[in-house]
């Protein structure tokens, strides 16, 4: 039942949803180094946005540079990974993450992929007896970086955003201290600034730019392949943990864009498979999808449903080892079992002997009650010889006893194999 208290005023206004806490994050991190005279972060965020919005380069010219520039130090390259997350944020919201072809319309809305990834949270339990978590498929798999994922954590560990602000902070505590540190992050900055200013100077009607944009982009990678090796240089060398910091940032975006691109069709898919496995309760139409289906593992669960579905039996259902034995003998109790208990009942032992469906009691009336008894040890594999009545009749009784016992358990196991998913 939902909660009605400030329903009214939800409904009433629009939510304006946005990426603002992403971009807030993001800007914390930005602003370490804003204030100097070498904004190596800030420098690339502008390169960024400056190259995919330049009028002239083709697409496939304004790919090579970026990736050529992103190539060489990738973990230093953080504007460019901080842009790549909150455009991939902006795309979870207004919905352009969900490919669709070129003719045609954008249809998928942000609510659309948040209903998804909720239907997403029942389907895989459901289908699959796991959290939709154990299928990467939780909540924050899919819209993770909206979900401020890289600003907590489940455990004491430092969220990514706080580890990559604090070695941020230690760059830059060390460039402050160490001249060839900060001549390298100036460098580099530089190096940013001069491609960017060329970039507003091509147009349209450009001879001959590729060779300056060459040497404007060398340049850039030879300034940060250099700001590498001083940062390498700081005690304790934070390389490590960049490139952990980038892996994680980027991993979870690859993540994001693959569950979110096909999460349409894959609940389509899972829907489509629950509704044709509920077909199974008619047999006529189990036949049918046995005789249809070309997958093997489809074909043997239409065969096999009326025989799996007969084992099922809610008394047998147990959540643990340790209940089956009480389960067993509460069965064999509502079913009367033990009938014999006394081994001295000769003609009790001879006659549930007889209702042993392991015994071959063909002309078994023609036998005294003593010979039913040695016959039936002797079908059992129980040695006769030099063996009083008595004895055999008490050996006899456990073992059917036992018997008892043991095809309650089957019918358990049986019953637990059935109504669980495989």
């Amino acid at each position: 039942m939902p909660v009605n208290k400030g329903l009214l005023s939800i409904v009433e206004n629009e939510p304006n949803f946005s990426n603002q806490a992403l971009e807030n994050a993001v800007n914390d991190i930005k602003a370490v180094d804003k204030d100097d005279g070498h904004q190596f972060i800030l420098s690339q965020f502008l390169l960024d946005t400056a190259i995919r919005n330049n009028p002239v380069l083709t697409t496939s010219q304004k790919n090579d540079v970026l990736e050529t520039i992103y190539a060489a130090q990738p973990h230093l390259q953080i504007g460019r990974t901080l842009t790549d997350v909150v455009r991939h944020t902006a795309s979870i919201i207004d919905a352009t993450i969900v490919p669709v072809p070129a003719d045609e319309t954008q249809t998928e809305t942000f609510l659309g992929i948040l209903q998804n990834v909720q239907a997403m949270q029942s389907l895989i339990p459901e289908l699959f007896g796991v959290p939709a978590k154990d299928k990467g498929r939780a909540v924050n798999d899919h819209v993770g970086t909206l979900n401020n994922i890289f600003l907590t954590t489940v455990d004491s560990s430092e969220p990514v955003f706080t580890r990559l602000k604090r070695i941020m902070e230690l760059i830059d505590a060390n460039s402050r201290v160490t001249s060839a540190l900060n001549l390298a992050i100036s460098n580099a900055s530089v190096a940013n600034l001069n491609l960017r200013t060329f970039l507003t100077t091509i147009t349209d009607d450009s001879t001959d730019f590729q060779e300056t944009l060459d040497n404007r982009v060398n340049s850039v990678v030879a300034m940060f392949n250099t700001l590498q090796t001083r940062i390498a240089q700081i005690p304790g060398n934070p390389t490590t943990d960049l490139v952990a910091i980038k892996d994680e940032i980027t991993d979870q975006v690859s993540l994001e864009n693959r569950n979110i691109s096909n999460l349409s069709s894959t609940i389509d898919t899972l829907s489509d498979n629950l509704s044709f496995a509920s077909l199974a309760e008619d047999s006529d139409l189990g036949n049918l999808m046995s005789t249809v289906a070309q997958n093997k593992q489809w074909q043997t669960y239409f065969e096999d449903y009326e025989n799996e579905k007969g084992n099922i039996n809610p008394i047998y259902t147990t959540n643990t080892d340790s209940d089956k034995s009480a389960i067993i003998d509460q069965v064999l109790a509502d079913s009367g079992l033990p009938d014999v208990t006394d081994a001295s009942d000769f003609e009790a032992v001879a006659n549930k002997a007889s209702r042993d469906s392991r015994i071959d009691t063909a002309n078994y009336d023609r036998f005294t009650v003593e010979q039913k008894i040695i016959k039936s040890c002797e079908q059992l594999g129980i040695t006769t010889a030099n063996r009083t009545i008595s004895a055999l009749s008490g050996t006899l009784l456990r073992n059917m006893n036992q018997h008892d016992r043991d095809e309650i358990a089957r019918q358990l196991d049986s019953n637990e194999s059935a109504d669980t998913l495989s």
